[in-house]
């Protein structure tokens, strides 16, 4: 049975790259997922998103994401710094964050993790790979787990 508690909250991406937006956005329609999703390009307009500061001040037209898909290298605040400021707030901890990025790193690995994040996640080399893991997130947030229904709307 699909859990239906998180259908409603959006998958909210965070990706500077348009390249990386569109392919995102093609593997989410190949792996037919049934969640809306929305983009932000950086750090600073996630924080503004998730606040609803400035032009996302409508909470109706930017509902709180059920998930956050987080690049770590993204200019004016990167995915670290707005890890950072997300999981020191007690409004925004409890949404979920996966970091998605071409980085391999083992310290940045260790630090996101260290600073609260749920998943990492390397990117792919190849679109199909891209594809599973869309899969894969949609199976195991939204059909395996249960999330808070509390969130700041």
């Amino acid at each position: 049975m699909i859990n239906t508690t998180n259908l409603i909250r959006p998958i909210l991406i965070a990706e500077d790259d348009p390249e990386d937006r569109m392919l995102t956005v093609d593997a989410l329609q190949e792996s037919q997922i049934c969640k809306p999703y929305l983009f932000v390009e950086d750090g600073e307009d996630l924080i503004h998103y998730l606040k609803h500061e400035g032009k996302y001040e409508d909470a109706i037209a930017h509902p709180t994401p059920g998930i956050i898909i987080l690049d770590l290298n993204m200019p004016r605040k990167d995915g670290r710094e707005a890890l950072v400021e997300i999981k020191s707030d007690p409004i925004l901890r409890s949404i979920p964050i996966i970091i998605l990025t071409t980085s391999r790193s083992e310290e940045d690995i260790r630090k996101s993790y260290d600073l609260g994040v749920n998943s990492y996640i390397s990117k792919p080399n190849d679109f199909r790979g891209l594809v599973e893991i869309m899969n894969s997130i949609s199976t195991y947030w939204f059909d395996i787990v249960t999330l808070p229904k509390d969130q700041k709307s």
